[in-house]
């Protein structure tokens, strides 16, 4: 197994050791509830690390950013709001939440909100783009752990999904679609669209689809991975 086939991006969600194996239980396998958490706390600490370079952040947090500057809120409570909205536009479309759904929602405002204030701000851009390139790779680490924990989609991708199931539209435009929207209307709102966050937008897909091929290797026991 070479260094190339490690790096090559995954197609779809693998199934891992710590997988569950009903994305809808409420009673998963402790390791796989530790390891959800865990891949949560670091996707929310890769998105602190992210606002607090300074340079821009991801779309749904540009979109906190402004809402939380027009209501005196934090970041994180902000996250943590617009999570809660998305939640509520699955009704229309019968989409069912997961732990992982609930836990997603809580676990990465928390991390915004506890991280942010110790983290450091960059004192020069290129420090800043360092910090922008450690976000986004935690931000890649950590849904490549909480994908593979198959406990529900976080609220975002599950109202993503669910649109396009209802609409027949392809994911891609479907995603494109929202994330441009949300974009638009938090920078419009005050929310910090710069460079950092068209880094993001170039980065994260590749990144995210090599940590799934990563996690990968970690298959259910007696599977081989070449």
């Amino acid at each position: 197994m070479g260094v190339l086939s490690l790096l090559r991006p995954a197609k779809e969600v693998p199934t891992t050791w710590w997988s569950s194996t009903d994305p809808m239980t409420i009673r998963p396998p402790l390791r796989t509830l530790l390891i959800l958490v865990f891949g949560l706390w670091v996707f929310g600490t890769g998105d602190a690390i992210l606002i607090a370079a300074g340079i821009g952040n991801t779309p749904w947090t540009v979109l906190a950013e402004g809402i939380a500057v027009n209501i005196d809120w934090s970041v994180g409570q902000a996250t943590f709001l617009v999570s809660v909205l998305v939640l509520l536009l699955w009704i229309p479309l019968r989409e069912r939440p997961g732990i992982g759904t609930i836990l997603n929602a809580i676990l990465i405002a928390v991390a915004i909100e506890i991280m942010v204030p110790r983290l450091p701000t960059p004192e020069t851009q290129a420090m800043a783009i360092a910090q922008v390139l450690v976000g986004v790779l935690l931000i890649g680490i950590g849904s490549g752990i909480y994908l593979t924990a198959n406990l529900g989609p976080g609220p975002r991708d599950g109202w993503m999904t669910g649109l396009q199931r209802v609409s027949g539209i392809p994911i891609a435009r479907v995603r494109g679609g929202i994330e441009l929207t949300v974009l638009v209307v938090g920078w419009l709102l005050g929310g910090t669209f710069r460079e950092g966050t068209i880094l993001f937008a170039i980065l994260i897909g590749p990144v995210v689809a090599t940590c799934l091929n990563l996690a990968g290797r970690f298959g259910k026991p007696g599977e081989v991975h070449g």
